[in-house]
């Protein structure tokens, strides 16, 4: 089993819900970009404790957890690490907005794991949020690869959510 999979089945397990984000999330929807981990979003604070995760650890996976502090705009990151694997990096968010990020996540008809994935448009957001050089790139990618018009609509709806620096992004993006 994948440390991926190994992840999903102890957040399964405890009903914590998820969702792939990141790169291999913007593979779903038809943007290939490499990357050498991979990252979920949860929104529970309890995966940020070392008992949590003591199955993975005795399973001789390197847990390491990051809390974020009041000023910190997540609630912290678990860093999963396994010999011959992937690392993957579990985002523990704690805004209204990315809970819903990851209730609206679906599993992919036909996947061979059972693992949610954002949507394009809650990708955005996400990527909106981080707001990095790296991050608009990678929504112009994502707007060019599905309906754009739908996106644009889907974003705007959630957009007042985040941080004003989200908004300028996103109109910044849009003009071009």
């Amino acid at each position: 089993m994948s440390l991926l999979a190994q992840v999903a089945r102890v957040l399964r397990t405890v009903e914590v819900r998820f969702a792939l984000i990141g790169a291999a999330a913007m593979a779903a929807h038809g943007v290939g970009r490499s990357t050498l981990d991979q990252d979920l979003l949860a929104v529970e604070s309890r995966c940020l404790e070392p008992v949590f995760w003591k199955s993975l650890r005795e399973a001789g996976v390197t847990v390491e957890i990051r809390k974020g502090d009041s000023f910190d705009p997540l609630a912290g990151v678990v860093r999963f690490e396994a010999a011959g694997e992937r690392p993957v990096d579990l985002v523990v968010g704690k805004f209204a907005w990315q809970r819903m990020v990851v209730k609206r996540a679906m599993v992919p008809r036909g996947a061979a794991d059972p693992i949610p994935v954002a949507r394009a448009a809650d990708i955005i957001l996400l990527k909106l949020y981080a707001g990095g050089s790296q991050d608009a790139w990678d929504i112009e990618q994502i707007l060019a690869t599905e309906d754009r018009e739908s996106l644009i609509a889907e974003v705007d709806e959630d957009i007042l959510e985040l941080p004003a620096e989200s908004a300028y992004l996103w109109r910044q993006i849009l003009r071009g």
